[in-house]
């Protein structure tokens, strides 16, 4: 044997030895992970669990909030009319009280000056008109 051979016998074995440390620091960790498995697994579990949970949580509060929307377009739906019936009534009641403005101004001359307004069936009239001309002129 030569001294090359040597030297890689010699090299071999001072590399085993500066491994030996490694290998038993490895053989420990090793050993507590084995250790460690079961709540390791038992982790996954719980979490593969509370994954669950989430999801079907996700999907009632998504079926809670469609239900919702859906009640929510009904009763806009049903309110339409509604709003459009009180639109008309608000404008009706505003022409309305236009023209009583107006026949309350007409009036006042007339009964200042002592006169009674003419207070007969015309065909444009509304009772409430004639009879609120009728008010107008016995108040004198």
């Amino acid at each position: 044997m030569g001294w090359i051979e040597w030297a890689a016998q010699l090299l071999v074995i001072l590399l085993l030895g500066g491994a030996l440390p490694l290998l038993l620091r490895l053989e420990r960790t090793l050993a507590a992970v084995r250790r460690d498995r079961g709540a390791l697994e038992g982790g996954a579990a719980s979490l593969g669990e509370a994954t669950r949970l989430a999801e079907a949580a996700s999907i009632r509060l998504r079926a809670s909030a469609e239900a919702g929307g859906r009640q929510l377009a009904e009763r806009l739906a049903a309110a339409e009319p509604v709003r459009d019936d009180l639109r008309y009534l608000v404008e009706r009641a505003e022409a309305l009280a236009d023209r009583l403005e107006a026949l309350v101004r007409s009036g006042r001359p007339l009964a200042q000056a002592g006169t009674a307004p003419e207070v007969a069936a015309e065909p444009g009239r509304s009772q409430a008109e004639r009879r609120l001309l009728q008010a107008l002129g016995a108040g004198r």
